[in-house]
């Protein structure tokens, strides 16, 4: 039988809480790359936009070239997950902001709407796409997953801060989970976008959806 190849998700790394991204991807046998170059996306199945300060990170790409390399693989089908920041970037629109973003996903993103970082909190959040996922199977594990391995219906211990939220999403845009009413985490092809921080815990199972939709690719 042929192993199966590990797949190579790259971490933009420019600002933000791109290290906890990276050992969550890495103890699910992933190659990790910590993107800071246009070249390096070239060798990727898939990139990760980390959390932190949208504006910077927005700035930095524009200036590093990489907005426009990031725009070509995500039109060649490279699938993109934005986490908190990240999902601005992606957002077509910005209320009351014209910052540089990617703007890829046809969505509206409301900054800090859930208040400062004093008071960032943490939800059970019901998330029914989770349900049932197996990613690990796309990684190259030699064997079946036992029942330990295998993802349960349950909510997901989802980590707010400064979190952002989608006010206004087009007709090919799934929401996956709301909280309190407001779009909290979405699809749209290719493209994922949270508000909140799942590298933040120790639950990875948004991590396991995201590489399942790598997999599905590659």
């Amino acid at each position: 039988m042929t192993e199966k190849k590990a797949l190579t998700i790259g971490v933009l790394a420019m600002q933000g809480a791109f290290r906890e991204h990276e050992q969550m991807l890495q103890s699910l046998g992933c190659n990790v790359v910590q993107v800071r170059k246009p070249e390096q996306l070239d060798e990727l199945d898939g990139l990760i936009l980390p959390g932190g300060e949208s504006t910077t990170i927005g700035k930095l790409m524009a200036d590093f070239g990489l907005d426009a390399a990031i725009l070509e693989r995500a039109a060649q089908g490279m699938p993109l997950w934005g986490t908190c920041a990240g999902l601005i970037l992606l957002a077509q629109r910005i209320e009351r902001s014209e910052q540089k973003r990617l703007g890829l996903m046809d969505i509206t993103a409301v900054r800090n709407a859930f208040g400062r970082q004093v008071d960032s909190f943490e939800i059970a959040l019901d998330i029914a796409a989770l349900n049932g996922i197996d990613a690990l199977g796309a990684l190259g594990a030699d064997e079946a997953l036992g029942d330990d391995k295998a993802l349960g219906v349950g909510a997901f211990p989802a980590v707010f801060i400064r979190a952002p939220y989608i006010a206004e999403a087009g007709p090919d845009v799934q929401i996956l989970a709301r909280h309190e009413g407001k779009a909290v985490l979405a699809r749209q092809g290719n493209l994922l976008a949270a508000a909140f921080h799942p590298e933040l815990t120790k639950d990875d199972r948004m991590h396991r959806f995201f590489l399942k939709m790598v997999a599905e690719q590659a």
